[in-house]
């Protein structure tokens, strides 16, 4: 998949093109259902598949105060994009210069002219230009008079739910896993490198690994999870500890470790992937450091019942 951050570029290199257009964050499974039908209209084209997207979020630019954490990396974005069989993501810087584009120019000078988009592939509640003032239905009438397809996603829903970035990013906040699953179509992921903790860990003879998590990407509800690690080709079984080690006095900073199962390396400045399987337990403050250990015991006994749940190895 080429990557573009230029419009114009993407134009002359591409010619005519398909594209799905929107924020993506968590790629879920409504995205992934916009993605792949611009990527099955455009095979049928025989034009290249493009999905255009803006980095940062665009609240991050115009309401920073207000700004949703993400529910992935905009590089883990990227990846999962063009695992979805996209020939090129174009991923626009965002600004204010931008933001005050009206959403007729937006389409005629950019998709249009730019662009030379033969399809456009929106979700149900697709807003762009300034003070997301165009619609899916604006989209459709200019799209219709400049002689291009326009798709319009209807909601997916589960269990009744419409999904969402905001549902999934709900669900994860109360750590409810298996419904931010159900959302995503994957289980919830938390990434990061290798950091040097405060040794703690294996001081209690349980090791683990401290991630340090990129700024703005949402941390899941504290707690304790049950879950699979990636470690380069690798994936073990782990626990994972969300909080701020509240047996200890507390910890300032929220942090993320992770102990793996039947593993003994070292690996300060790996980086890790973290797909969370289901929440353990609370976040809880121990009378003694020996009925901590008891605990962690429990947990990692809890998280190795899980290998024989067909859910959990089926992913």
């Amino acid at each position: 998949m080429k990557v573009f951050k230029d419009s114009q570029e993407a134009g002359k290199r591409l010619g005519k093109q398909a594209i799905a257009l929107g924020n993506f964050d968590g790629v879920h499974l409504g995205h992934q259902k916009l993605i792949r039908n611009m990527v099955s209209f455009a095979r049928g084209q025989h034009i290249p598949a493009v999905t255009f997207t803006f980095h940062p979020h665009p609240f991050q630019v115009l309401f920073p105060e207000k700004a949703p954490k993400l529910l992935i990396s905009p590089e883990k974005r990227t990846e999962m994009i063009g695992g979805l069989g996209v020939d090129a993501l174009l991923m626009v810087p965002f600004n204010r210069e931008l933001a005050r584009l009206s959403p007729e120019y937006f389409v005629h000078e950019i998709l249009h002219r730019q662009l030379q988009a033969q399809a456009v592939f929106v979700g149900f509640n697709y807003t762009f230009g300034h003070r997301g003032a165009g619609t899916p239905e604006l989209l459709r009438d200019i799209g219709r008079e400049l002689g291009f397809k326009v798709e319009v996603l209807p909601p997916i829903k589960v269990g009744g739910t419409t999904v969402s970035s905001s549902g999934v990013r709900a669900a994860l906040e109360a750590g409810e896993v298996a419904k931010a699953k159900s959302y995503l179509g994957y289980w919830p992921i938390v990434e990061g490198r290798v950091v040097k903790g405060d040794q703690r860990g294996r001081q209690l003879g349980f090791p683990t690994a401290n991630l340090a998590i990129e700024s703005g990407v949402l941390i899941p509800a504290r707690g304790v999870y049950a879950a699979k690690v990636k470690l380069g080709d690798r994936v073990f079984d782990g626990v994972v500890n969300i909080g701020f080690k509240p047996t200890f006095a507390g910890d300032p900073v929220l942090t993320v470790e992770a102990h793996i199962l039947d593993f003994a390396q070292v690996i300060y400045g790996e980086w890790v992937t973290l797909s969370l399987i289901q929440k353990l337990r609370d976040e809880t403050k121990f009378s003694s450091v020996e009925e901590l250990i008891k605990q962690i015991q429990r947990d990692i006994e809890d998280a190795k019942a899980l290998r024989n749940n067909v859910l959990y190895n089926m992913g």
